[in-house]
């Protein structure tokens, strides 16, 4: 991927981003673009940023750890650690592409608290920690890695941790999910996304983007051993948990 000013070949998604059919990625020149992007394309992205920041003064005591999976440009990362700077919190984010783990740096270069990391969440030795965050991260993950991820983040946390699981959601049955679409796509509109960008980016994520449902969601979360979780966030298909070992 490219920034679209440098191409004419690759469709535009917006935000100076192009994309290929099924071939989105979160490398090459999207760091460059990606908040803006994001932050008009997910519905309450900066407020779930500081919904989880302000939930995190119940798990992140003296010296606690925090992991960011999947942390971009490392916006949230700085968010917690800022959030919790007279506590001598460490908070890691974790990112598998070179060029976000670049920006997150740089984004969080005046914060020692904060340890960017390159690295696969499904290969990720985590140590123990009080909080775990994945905004909008497993859904990337291929279907067949995600019990896996979930088990670990079980295992990793300590008792009384929390889990913040922040995820695009399928709807329960066809009908909904076909209002939920349409409704989505409205918003975007309103976000000042043309239909050839909205159609583009929903061509890019075919086969890259895999959400489940909210249930489907719930029932990771029980396999991996939460018994306590709840719903922090519902907006239409996003949907934020926090689950607590």
């Amino acid at each position: 991927m490219r920034d679209v000013n440098k191409s004419n070949h690759e469709p535009p998604v917006g935000d100076s981003i192009a994309a290929e059919n099924a071939r989105w990625t979160f490398g090459g020149g999207v760091p460059e673009h990606f908040d803006e992007h994001v932050a008009r394309s997910v519905p309450y992205y900066r407020d779930s940023h500081e919904l989880i920041a302000s939930l995190s003064d119940f798990f992140l005591r003296n010296g606690g750890l925090a992991y960011d999976l999947g942390c971009s440009t490392g916006s949230l990362s700085k968010t917690i650690a800022l959030r919790a700077a007279d506590r001598g919190v460490r908070v890691v984010g974790v990112d598998r592409e070179p060029e976000m783990v670049e920006a997150a740096r740089h984004n969080c270069r005046d914060l020692p608290q904060v340890d960017i990391q390159e690295g696969s969440i499904v290969e990720l030795s985590f140590e123990p920690a009080d909080m775990i965050v994945s905004f909008y991260t497993i859904q990337f993950v291929p279907p067949r890695h995600r019990q896996q991820v979930f088990d670990r983040i079980y295992q990793a946390l300590n008792w009384g941790g929390g889990f913040f699981l922040f995820e695009k959601v399928r709807a329960p049955d066809a009908r909904f999910q076909d209002m939920m679409t349409a409704q989505y796509a409205d918003y975007k509109r309103s976000q000042g996304f043309d239909d050839v960008e909205i159609a583009n980016k929903a061509r890019s994520l075919k086969g890259v983007l895999e959400p489940f449902s909210t249930q489907g969601n719930l029932d990771l979360l029980r396999r991996a051993g939460f018994v306590d979780v709840m719903s922090v966030f519902k907006y239409v298909c996003f949907e934020g948990f926090l689950a607590i070992k």
